[in-house]
């Protein structure tokens, strides 16, 4: 039994972009330690065969557009939101506008708009829980994919935001940084995933546990791989430095796609 499973037991959760990947883990083991689990996804198949699966309720469609609709279906209350849907963009600086504004919408935006809806009632029963699923790119940053780690940014911005903002009125929040996680998400990374992330790629169900082992001790960054740590305080300490390494990864990169 994990350390943080009485902290969920019974609880009202929410998991966006839960079809598969991490959001299907994350849905998985909140339903095995107790709680009542609303399972999203755009896709309605993959949303209905997790909640099958793990007999819990199905809710597909645009994760931003579905909080009454998850909330009427866990009869009237959301205890846990887990922020998980996202899109892996790729691209560089002169990437498309769609893509750029695709990812700021799905990475950040829709954190924005769950966030919105769910505070009055959290702020006035003195109790919530927001997750989001950001990844150490959020932190870091990720060579190869500039919309994708510009909007994680954004999102762990907004997750910090809430944190600082509404602590003291009973909100908690964990920002969710892994680097490379075995999914479909991970396969779609192409040769800069290849080179970066899945060298020491975990499984999704790791995620989880790093999830639950930070809502028992109530802490904020959630890291399944520990040495982001490190990478993060580096990254502060000496800057310049950090940002020649690299910028040394990408010419890497940039010579093995020749």
């Amino acid at each position: 039994m994990n350390a943080g499973t009485h902290e969920v037991r019974g609880a009202a959760v929410v998991v966006t972009g839960a079809g598969g990947g991490i959001g299907a883990a994350l849905a998985r083991r909140f339903a095995a330690e107790g709680a009542r689990v609303v399972v999203n996804d755009l896709d309605p198949v993959r949303t209905e065969a997790v909640a099958d699966e793990i007999g819990a309720l199905a809710v597909s469609g645009d994760a931003s557009a579905i909080v009454d609709e998850a909330r009427e279906a866990l009869g009237g209350t959301v205890d846990i939101w887990c922020a998980n849907a996202g899109l892996a963009s790729a691209g560089d600086a002169f990437a498309d506008e769609g893509v750029w504004a695709a990812a700021w919408d799905v990475n950040v935006m829709a954190h924005v708009r769950a966030a919105r809806a769910l505070l009055p009632d959290w702020l006035e029963r003195g109790t919530g829980r927001f997750v989001s699923t950001v990844s150490a790119a959020g932190l870091l940053t990720m060579i190869g994919a500039a919309p994708y780690s510009v909007s994680k940014h954004g999102a762990h911005a907004f997750a910090e935001w809430l944190s600082l903002t509404y602590r003291h009125r009973g909100l908690k929040v964990h920002s969710i940084c892994p680097q490379g996680v075995r999914t479909d998400m991970l396969d779609a990374t192409g040769s800069a995933g290849d080179l970066v992330l899945v060298p020491t790629a975990i499984e999704p169900d790791a995620v989880a546990d790093a999830l639950l082992d930070a809502i028992a001790e109530d802490r904020f960054l959630v890291l399944p791989h520990p040495e982001v740590a490190d990478f993060y305080r580096n990254r502060a300490d000496d800057p310049e430095r950090w940002i020649g390494g690299m910028n040394k990864l990408q010419r890497h990169w940039e010579a093995g796609a020749r």
